[in-house]
């Protein structure tokens, strides 16, 4: 009998021992792995609000404002602290239908019933007071604020980009990002985002039943500062900038120009373009994509991104080429009839005086000259075969920045084209080519794709006689922070210094010569421009306006590059629009003398005229 209560003892002692341990391993779960029920006690009491930290300011070269934040507000909800509400107001002072309040709220219960959820984003400053005043009646609803861009000079979206929000991708990408924050997605915004994005703080708030903020919790200690991002300073001049896309309404194709001592990018105009506002807050998608289906693409960054035969002013090239291949001097005179004619190919060309040396040839822009000029290069008996000496030409080209990467700080800039011989080879057969199968390039046509930055830069290093520095669209970086060293090196061509002062003269006697002189139009009186007109043959429509120049001749401040799609020869319009520009840069305004050619490029229509 004693054994059978001893046993009853152990048994009952071993039930309320395993009671006790269910309990504390239960307790043990609740307190230290589950913090459901603390999440939703602390939510109640508490909040955690992410501070957004502003954008850092876009400045340009004179320190005129272009891009600053402006206040916005999230609308924050909570799904475990909602308690039933009007839809009616809600949707009124949000200015949203009650789907949208019924969709949302779902998709956060879906995220998480205990955590903070996006229900609205960028709610404006007047709508949000609206909204404030009647917060106690939303519990488990809360703002935060944040910024948007705005863009007070409403011009060069495509230099200074846009800002979304970080999508999935991105998030599995970089995980310093979180859902909720922005990013630059193209332009300055995006190649200079780790710089101007700043660091995200929080703060934690005690809120009463009544979804009031009641204090700081614990005295802030668990808050974190938000940084704001650096500001930037661009090599760009608004001014310039803002006269430049007015010349180029109604028209397709772009103007880049160039601080040559410097490599600084004064202006990069690509047209058509936009009100960078358009892509700012909630409208920024429907605006994306409307411009996205725009037939004359907009969104389109031509500057950058176009390749476009160089025509013409590719003669400068060949030119010093010759010189450098002892193939040519500014003696070398050669014959025009009406162009070039060799066995059965010919390329045809205006009619002018006959023969011309080396000057009056860029003067007077002759195809036949450099078709001359170009198979003297590749017949040079120098080199054994066609392929050798026309791998040496490419050395040449691309050490003017052709066919490759500039490797500026603008973000998704093209590198051109410029065939290597293999690409002769895949369509010829190798050693079954020659000068004559490839002469189009003489003449800045046929394969090459030379992008309008690529331009600006040959005539930044036609200033320059024989150096560039890469082009650049920022000059300073608040905080302390220093460019990339990469732009401050100069980068020399392979030709050598002195033959480009006989191309320079030619190119002063484009716009200062006599009869024949191809761009006369863009004269500047008390300033002598250098520059080389082109016109690019299109085999889709009209030719293409081309036109290179720099200023002064000695001691030059702004070299420049402007391309007219379907805008015939390069003196109608490119030569003028240069013209216009540096002057603009060089004295601040148009002299009376010239407002008919600012007025005529003004008004000048060429989209409904192809």
């Amino acid at each position: 009998m004693t054994n059978q209560y001893s046993d009853r003892k152990y048994i009952i002692s071993g039930i309320i021992i395993l009671i006790s341990i269910i309990f504390i391993i239960r307790l043990l779960y609740l307190q230290v792995f589950d913090n459901k029920y603390k999440l939703s006690a602390n939510n109640n009491s508490q909040r955690k609000v992410i501070i957004h930290p502003p954008r850092g300011l876009i400045y340009d070269r004179n320190n005129t404002l272009l891009v600053y934040n402006e206040a916005t507000y999230d609308i924050m909800v909570i799904p475990n602290q909602l308690q039933k509400f009007d839809t009616t107001l809600l949707a009124d002072l949000l200015n949203i239908d009650k789907d949208y309040i019924k969709f949302n709220i779902k998709k956060a219960k879906n995220f998480s019933y205990y955590k903070p959820s996006l229900f609205l984003k960028q709610l404006s400053i007047k709508s949000y007071a609206r909204f404030q005043e009647n917060l106690y009646k939303f519990l488990g609803f809360f703002a935060q604020a944040r910024t948007l861009r705005k863009y007070p000079q409403k011009i060069a979206a495509h230099i200074l980009g846009y800002v979304g929000e970080v999508d999935k991708k991105i998030l599995e990408k970089n995980k310093s990002y979180k859902q909720g924050d922005y990013i630059g997605l193209s332009g300055v915004e995006k190649y200079y985002e780790n710089i101007l994005r700043g660091k995200t703080g929080s703060k934690i708030f005690l809120v009463d039943v009544h979804n009031r903020i009641r204090g700081n919790y614990k005295n802030g200690k668990y808050d974190t500062i938000a940084i704001a991002g650096n500001n930037l300073t661009l090599t760009l001049d608004a001014k310039l900038q803002a006269f430049g896309e007015k010349l180029m309404q109604n028209k397709i194709g772009s103007i880049v120009a160039i601080e040559p001592s410097s490599g600084e990018i004064l202006t990069l105009i690509s047209s058509p373009n936009y009100d960078p506002n358009l892509l700012v807050g909630r409208i920024r998608s429907k605006n994306y994509r409307k411009l996205l289906l725009d037939s004359l693409k907009p969104l389109f960054n031509r500057a950058i991104n176009a390749k476009y035969p160089p025509g013409s002013t590719f003669k400068l090239i060949n030119a010093l080429i010759g010189m450098q291949e002892n193939v040519l001097t500014e003696n070398t005179y050669y014959t025009c009839n009406h162009g070039y004619h060799f066995g059965g190919i010919t390329v045809g060309c205006h009619g002018h005086k006959s023969p011309l040396n080396l000057k009056e040839s860029i003067q007077i822009s002759c195809n036949s000259y450099y078709c001359n000029v170009f198979k003297s290069i590749i017949d040079n008996k120098n080199y054994p075969t066609t392929t050798q000496s026309y791998n040496a030409w490419r050395n040449y080209v691309t050490s003017f920045g052709f066919g490759r990467y500039l490797e500026s700080d603008i973000y998704d800039e093209s590198k051109g084209f410029v065939p290597k011989s293999t690409y002769y080879d895949k369509y010829y057969k190798k050693n079954h080519w020659s000068a004559l199968t490839i002469i189009s390039l003489a003449i800045g046509q046929g394969e090459l794709g030379i992008t309008p930055l690529q331009m600006a830069n040959m005539a930044s290093i036609m200033a320059n006689r024989g150096f560039y520095y890469i082009p650049h669209i920022v000059k300073k970086i608040s905080g302390g922070i220093s460019i990339s060293p990469k732009f401050e090196v100069k980068h020399f061509t392979k030709i050598n210094e002195k033959y480009f002062s006989t191309v320079v003269d030619g190119m002063e006697l484009v716009i200062n010569g006599g009869p024949g002189s191809t761009a006369r139009i863009a004269k500047i009186d008390s300033i002598i421009v250098c520059g080389k007109t082109g016109t690019a043959q299109n085999p889709h429509g009209k030719d293409h306006s081309i036109f290179i120049a720099f200023a002064p001749k000695d001691n030059p401040k702004i070299a420049i590059a402007v391309y007219i799609e379907n805008g015939g020869f390069g003196a109608t319009w490119a030569a003028p629009i240069a013209s216009l520009m540096i002057e603009k840069y060089l004295t601040k305004k148009i002299s009376k003398k010239r407002k008919y050619l600012e007025n005529y490029i003004l008004n000048g229509n060429l989209i409904n005229k192809k």
